[in-house]
């Protein structure tokens, strides 16, 4: 698998197609690029070159054990460090629940390498005591229960997936060492959760922000307060939590001419060309 190295650690990422138009797709947490391959392959087939990467402490990325090197702003970093990899000026971010407060770190830390955002499930200010009630048994399983952790790591990797891509993502979470997801969650736990809101309103990068009710870890309330925030977004309700994973054609049809839409030509103060990310902007 490529990778490149940032901060001293080794980050794994995939190309999926060619040309100069190009999104990067973020995971969930604790998930890996892997959930995103069939978003990818769809992507690719209407004209874009697509990039899933494992964000530090996921899938085939680097996984060390130190909490203090997980934070938001340090994935959304991870993201431009991955676009300067591939001497790309700018492309389309799109992420979800993790990958989705990445993408925000990163736009706003570097509005001029961020073409457009597609935000899926982000996890804001209504969402903290889901978050907190969700994970905190996580993360104290994996930090004091490290050695029977283990135990299900070293069974789970042996119970073959068949190639089965839904398997495969599930088993994964699980197969992983505890330790490392561990300082994950604990990093994540005591940094901050994305940017604050008024750093959200300063982003100016068109937004599709994709949503779904009943999930108390990435509430409704938070996709719709996001659009009301960022000065270019718009809502897109999904019917379910796994809709974009089970019966993505709708939700990767509008996320496609999202993408057409972030790559139509732009026009200057001047009415001048120019040539960003490899795509000529007039």
């Amino acid at each position: 698998m490529p990778h490149f190295v940032h901060g001293g650690h080794r980050l794994a990422y995939t190309v999926y197609g060619a040309g100069p138009r190009t999104c990067v797709l973020l995971h969930g947490l604790l998930l890996s690029q892997k959930m995103h391959r069939p978003l990818a392959k769809a992507l690719a087939r209407r004209g874009n070159r697509v990039v899933t990467l494992d964000l530090l402490g996921h899938g085939q990325s680097d996984r060390p054990r130190d909490m203090s090197a997980y934070s938001m702003p340090f994935f959304g970093e991870q993201v431009i460090a991955l676009l300067d990899h591939l001497e790309l000026d700018e492309a389309v971010l799109a992420g979800t629940s993790l990958g989705a407060n990445a993408t925000l770190e990163a736009a706003a830390a570097h509005p001029d390498r961020v073409r457009g955002m597609v935000v899926e499930m982000p996890v804001l200010d209504n969402a903290l005591l889901g978050c907190a009630i969700a994970f905190t048994p996580l993360m104290c399983a994996l930090t004091f229960g490290e050695p029977v952790m283990k135990g299900v790591s070293w069974l789970t990797r042996r119970v073959p997936t068949g190639g089965v891509w839904g398997a495969e993502i599930l088993l994964d979470t699980v197969r992983q060492q505890p330790g490392p997801s561990a300082a994950v969650l604990q990093g994540l736990f005591f940094g901050r959760v994305a940017p604050h809101k008024e750093v959200r309103k300063t982003i100016a990068a068109p937004a599709l922000v994709i949503g779904h009710d009943r999930d108390p870890v990435h509430p409704f309330s938070d996709s719709d307060a996001l659009v009301s925030e960022l000065p270019d977004a718009r809502l897109l309700r999904a019917d379910s939590l796994l809709e974009l994973r089970l019966s993505p054609e709708r939700l990767t049809t509008e996320i496609g001419e999202f993408l057409d839409d972030c790559w139509k030509p732009r026009r200057t103060a001047g009415g001048t060309a120019r040539r960003r990310g490899g795509a000529t902007v007039a």
